[in-house]
């Protein structure tokens, strides 16, 4: 007997989307304290890693390779954003060179320009998501990587922190897609453009 699931896609956006807001108004200069960066610790280990991460695993249930490996990813990558702003771990951000963080966001830039390819055979809702946050990621990395004295440059951070709120827009939207037509029994859809 094989027992129906939910949609897990929507509970994986909005994780996504929510902490990605966040961190963004902070990299685009809208969240100026001292301490704002740190609000994000609590949103990054239990909305957008734990409750992303999950909603991974039921996409892995459902059979979507895509959004198994997407939610599951991103889950882990929110983990572990965390875990450099916890300052019991030994690789704390505080720490760590303009290199080191520049490196491990164009890490996510690759990894994201290969689940971009993949969102094409998706829908085009998803694939704006996935351009978009190509993009955030990729000036992120610039960012970071063209630094100096041991800080970024805050002006590429800033524009890569705006295009990260459009990216979490484009998750809202999608995931408001989802929840419509999961509560309507498909009677309302968004415009998502089928692209497969």
């Amino acid at each position: 007997m094989d027992i129906k699931i939910a949609n897990p896609g929507p509970l994986g956006l909005c994780g996504f989307a929510l902490t990605t807001f966040f961190l963004s108004s902070v990299n685009a200069g809208i969240l100026t304290g001292k301490g704002d960066i740190l609000v994000v610790i609590g949103l990054a280990v239990f909305y957008g890693g734990i409750a992303q991460f999950a909603a991974g695993m039921w996409e892995f249930r459902s059979g979507n390779t895509f959004g198994a490996t997407a939610f599951t990813s991103y889950g882990a990558f929110w983990l572990s954003f965390a875990a450099l702003l916890l300052p019991g771990f030994a690789a704390a951000i505080a720490g760590a060179s303009t290199e080191a963080i520049g490196f491990y966001l164009l890490g996510w830039a690759i990894f994201t320009g290969i689940m971009m390819l993949g969102s094409f055979r998706t829908n085009g809702a998803t694939a704006l998501v996935f351009i978009a946050l190509f993009a955030t990621f990729l000036i992120l990395a610039i960012g970071w990587l063209n630094g100096s004295g041991g800080a970024p440059n805050e002006n590429i951070i800033h524009i890569g922190g705006y295009v990260g709120i459009v990216t979490a827009i484009l998750a809202w939207y999608t995931a408001l897609a989802g929840v419509l037509a999961g509560v309507s029994g498909g009677k309302i859809n968004l415009p998502t453009v089928p692209l497969s």
